[in-house]
């Protein structure tokens, strides 16, 4: 997944063709590095939704902007708005309910 700093953050998400799930994360949790692979795993296997992290440690400014006061934290864009999010470490088909109508796996 790539990372996306406050710099590349509009770019890269906001103003992405189509729909992009951040997930925001930090190397120190613990929970975050059990929901990098889910969430590498669901970007591998479809390519409607683009998946990014974002460490914030490095850019807090859109954690704050969005208010991800608790990490792991996924939050799916679209059109540049925030439209579902996730917070905490989940299993893979709790993500996969979350996002399924942008991923083509629900109605």
């Amino acid at each position: 997944m790539q990372e996306v700093t406050d710099e590349t953050f509009e770019q890269e998400v906001l103003r992405a063709a189509k729909p992009v799930v951040v997930d925001f994360w930090a190397p120190w949790c613990g929970p975050c590095r059990a929901v990098a692979p889910i969430l590498e795993q669901l970007s591998e296997s479809q390519d409607r939704v683009e998946f990014v992290k974002v460490n914030l440690d490095e850019s807090p400014a859109y954690a704050a902007r969005y208010g991800v006061l608790s990490i792991p934290t996924a939050i799916l864009f679209e059109g540049g708005e925030p439209q579902q999010t996730v917070v905490g470490a989940r299993p893979r088909s709790y993500y996969e309910q979350a996002f399924g109508r942008w991923l083509g796996l629900a109605a």
